[in-house]
């Protein structure tokens, strides 16, 4: 008996001591947190007192958590109907103009180009003709708007990083047809890995100071949408649902199938959360998947996941469908889940290094975790074709190809294309950076009968060069290899060294 009673008098002590520790760590946060907010100035109190508010109580939650949010043996495969077949739910509204007339259309334009070696914001990259992301999605809606009379707006959720590049483009698009609104995402401070303190000296971006802080994950899109003000003038304009997607994601077009499924469900059943899922491949392994969990339709992302089960969580078999983060959401419900503080996401740690070699953590949410705070939450299996992400150059070479057509602002893979699948691109270090990957082309090759292109090393094309079906071109170290203009390369290796030099 003594030895239980023991145990449990150590157990017991062992909570008490790390209650104790993490209401210091909380003070000592709090405290850090103050003297920050001392250092604004004018307007920017406000601002920081409020980012600060949504920070500690992410902070305190972050405390809270005790190893992997989920048990792996409670995790189900989702019941059948809770993810429908896009075929299953085609099919357009009597008055296409009434429902466009319930939706605003969301961006998230957070992130900045580094990835492909550009400064600034990452929507304001050339994709196509010499549009960049955002003047697709400009004329996307536009194009809406003046084909079915309607006012469809378009909101662009910004981090600190892009939202002044963001605004001065904005310029441009006052004589469009479409109504653009903004709001900036929150500002929270990078946490040192060591003391769990806040990296900054003060709130100030300039020199070594803009180091310190992040844009916490775009599940920050609802307290940030909230708070602006702007989701009750969408409200009050009478719109009812938001599509959010990736600014980077061409394929995340406005769908008119989805919208009316949303639109025509009788009230008491009306879904408050849709999430577009598609095919896994083996090109789609990390990303986050629908699972059953505590009788709630849950997203299960790669972060979570136990190491012991990572391999099982990317096998294609086991878990089929991956979340494309287009998701359309009841604006009511994001009112009513805010107000009454039910807004749940679980937190990802997402380790740094800073350039001065310091480790930090940063606390973010993704968008798509709150899906099981919704009603009557739904997934549904969308064709390939609405997910066209632009990571890398590597996807840039396939979107700036003859492989797709440019029509209103849509992509859509030409006709002409004997097979839907997308070849699989893989451009080596020297095309990373989109300066560099532009001047290695003279123009972009014909790819309408490619399967598979690897390219590796110092590799140029000429003008009008053809590549089908296994294209492997390979430049050893101190190598260069030059493809004639007008070649045709099909199921072919390029190795060696070929040099084609202006006489």
């Amino acid at each position: 008996v003594n030895c239980i009673q023991v145990k449990w008098v150590l157990a017991k002590g062992m909570a008490q001591f790390q209650e104790v520790m993490r209401q210091q760590l909380e003070s000592s946060m709090h405290v850090e947190l103050e003297n920050l907010l001392s250092t604004a100035k004018g307007a920017d109190i406000e601002v920081c007192r409020k980012d600060f508010e949504g920070f500690e109580k992410l902070f305190h939650r972050f405390l809270q958590v005790k190893g992997p949010s989920v048990e792996w043996t409670k995790i189900n495969r989702p019941p059948e109907d809770s993810i429908q077949p896009y075929e299953k739910i085609r099919g357009l509204p009597t008055s296409v103009s009434e429902s466009l007339n319930k939706l605003a259309v969301v961006k998230l334009n957070g992130g900045l180009g580094t990835s492909m070696g550009c400064k600034g914001p990452k929507s304001l990259i050339s994709v196509r003709s010499e549009n960049t992301f955002l003047d697709l999605t400009v004329q996307q809606i536009e194009h809406l708007n003046k084909k079915y009379n309607t006012d469809v707006p378009l909101v662009l959720m910004n981090s600190f990083n892009t939202d002044e590049d963001t605004k001065k483009i904005l310029q441009k698009y006052t004589h469009h047809r479409v109504k653009i609104h903004t709001f900036n995402q929150s500002r929270y401070p990078r946490i040192n890995k060591e003391s769990l303190l806040p990296v900054p000296e003060d709130v100030g971006m300039v020199g070594e100071g803009s180091d310190g802080w992040y844009p916490p994950g775009h599940g920050d899109i609802y307290a940030s949408f909230y708070a602006s003000g702007l989701l009750e003038q969408l409200l009050a304009e009478g719109k009812e649902y938001i599509f959010v997607s990736n600014i980077d994601n061409l394929g995340a077009t406005v769908d008119l199938h989805i919208l009316n499924h949303l639109v025509s469900q009788p009230n008491g059943k009306r879904c408050e959360f849709v999430m577009e899922v598609t095919d896994k491949t083996r090109a789609d392994v990390k990303g986050g998947t629908l699972i059953q969990y505590d009788g709630k339709l849950r997203l299960l992302e790669i972060a979570q996941v136990p190491k012991a089960h990572v391999d099982e969580f990317k096998s294609v078999s086991k878990f089929k469908i991956f979340n494309t983060n287009n998701l359309w959401i009841s604006l009511a419900a994001i009112k009513r889940l805010q107000e009454k503080n039910e807004m749940d996401m679980e937190i990802i740690v997402n380790p740094k290094t800073l350039n001065g070699g310091l480790n930090v953590i940063q606390l973010e949410t993704a968008v798509g975790a709150a899906i099981k705070c919704f009603d009557n939450a739904l997934g549904i299996n969308v064709p390939r074709s609405r997910f066209l992400p632009v990571k890398t150059t590597s996807d840039l070479l396939l979107v700036m190809s003859n492989l797709y057509r440019l029509e209103a602002g849509s992509l859509t893979m030409s006709e002409k294309r004997e097979f839907p699948t997308t070849p699989h691109v893989k451009l080596g270090s020297s095309f990373t950076k989109v300066q560099e990957y532009l001047t290695r082309f003279e123009s972009i090759p014909d790819m309408l009968e490619l399967d598979h292109l690897t390219v590796s090393g110092d590799v140029t094309f000429g003008k009008n060069v053809s590549l089908k079906g296994t294209v492997i071109i390979i430049a050893n170290h101190g190598d260069r290899i030059d493809i004639p203009a007008g070649s045709m390369l099909e199921n072919k290796i390029v190795s060696g060294n070929l040099r084609i030099l202006d006489h």
